[in-house]
């Protein structure tokens, strides 16, 4: 099959006007050609590889509309830890299935899932998507260490067993965020995912700075409304993020997620220590919860290792990193297409580490292939998935 269109993106930058792909049955690159033949079919609009959400929480998907917008942080992640079991396991299964398909119908061909459950085994089970899943430890009491990292083993052991077919599918073992992992836990996690990809969400909220620096804010709030004692935390008088990466070793690719209150210190501060940064960014979704979004021209001049999620439809109307890109392009109109859908292409495969299949239309490669219109106005451009 011979494709072209009036621009195709690779993953990385524009090809020549008229360049046309070859692609076999499979969905495979056989060649890539400087012009179209008799047999190439033209499509309208622009080509590009498939999108990939390294950032996401099907698990969650039940939640949609369940909490207002606009909340904080805060209380937020109060109302998902109240109202997550409020739905029968049937609608649950259905939300989740649903929402696998919204990411297929929307260009998706990679997710960096959130997991505190075996719940989405089936649908990695299903083999439509590459699979990336950040299974997250969560316990703020240091004595209790051991056994919230021997829940996270376990749940991370089900996901290991399950045999891969077409797709890629990977685990690892992550933190969930700054306050709700003791230094215990992270260096218990920091070990264990030696080999694997470090994913934890960052900054979300002005109480997470306060409650590292001071011990004051909103976070002690949340830490008792869940019955969790801070007695032992000490205060580190710095940044949660310079604060916890002292407890890792940086010799691994770390996904900094959301980072909506990241500060220029805090960015050079982990480029220089880690050895692979790449900072995710899930707008729609701070958009939803704080109504504000992170420096991105901050975080575009001192990186070109940004890429996008979409965080759960707890956060989020849909899961669509279309509609993500649209959102920066809408605030930050200084920043280009190209860009921005290389931070959806290329970047994310290279985040989760699946660059030597997808992100990029290659030769070897089964990127997937999307078709995208309406670039250029003021809508939310339509993505069609062709392959």
């Amino acid at each position: 099959m011979l494709i072209t269109a009036s621009r195709i993106h690779d993953g990385k930058k524009w090809l020549p006007q008229g360049t046309t792909i070859e692609i076999d049955e499979n969905g495979k690159v056989i060649n890539i050609h400087a012009a179209p033949t008799a047999d190439t079919v033209h499509y309208e609009g622009l080509i590009t590889p498939g999108f990939v959400n390294v950032h996401c929480h099907l698990e969650l998907s039940h939640m949609k509309g369940v909490i207002p917008e606009h909340t904080g942080l805060i209380p937020f992640l109060q109302n998902v830890t109240f109202h997550r079991n409020d739905h029968t396991e049937e609608q649950k299964i259905n939300a989740r299935s649903n929402a696998y398909n919204e990411l297929i119908n929307n260009g998706v061909v990679a997710v960096g899932d959130i997991a505190n459950t075996p719940d989405t085994i089936d649908l990695r089970a299903k083999d439509k998507l590459h699979f990336q899943t950040f299974v997250e430890a969560l316990g703020f009491t240091e004595a209790n260490a051991e056994r919230s990292m021997g829940f996270a083993v376990k749940t991370y052991e089900r996901f290991a067993q399950q045999t891969a077919t077409s797709k890629i599918l990977q685990q690892s073992i992550v933190p969930h965020a700054p306050y709700s992992v003791s230094s215990a836990l992270f260096k218990l996690i920091d070990k264990h995912t030696a080999e694997g990809i470090m994913a934890i969400h960052n900054q979300e909220s002005i109480a997470e700075g306060q409650f590292y620096k001071t011990k004051e804010g909103n976070v002690r709030e949340l830490l008792k409304t869940l019955g969790i004692d801070d007695s032992l935390f000490t205060p580190t008088g710095k940044s949660s993020l310079q604060s916890y990466l002292e407890w890792c070793t940086p010799d691994k690719t770390f996904i900094f997620v959301h980072n909506t209150f990241t500060q220029l210190e805090d960015v050079e501060y982990a480029q220089n220590k880690l050895k692979e940064v790449f900072w995710c960014l899930c707008p729609n979704a701070n958009l939803y919860i704080e109504k504000t979004l992170p420096d991105i021209n901050m975080l575009m001049r001192e990186s070109n290792n940004l890429c996008i999620g979409t965080d759960s439809l707890a956060s989020n109307h849909q899961l669509s990193v279309m509609a993500e890109l649209h959102s920066i392009k809408q605030q930050y109109p200084n920043i280009d297409w190209v860009t921005l859908l290389q931070w959806a292409t290329h970047n994310g495969a290279r985040a989760l580490k699946m660059d030597s299949v997808i992100g990029t239309i290659e030769t070897g490669k089964t990127p997937g292939i999307l078709q995208i219109t309406g670039l250029e106005g003021n809508n939310i451009p339509v993505v069609k998935r062709l392959i």
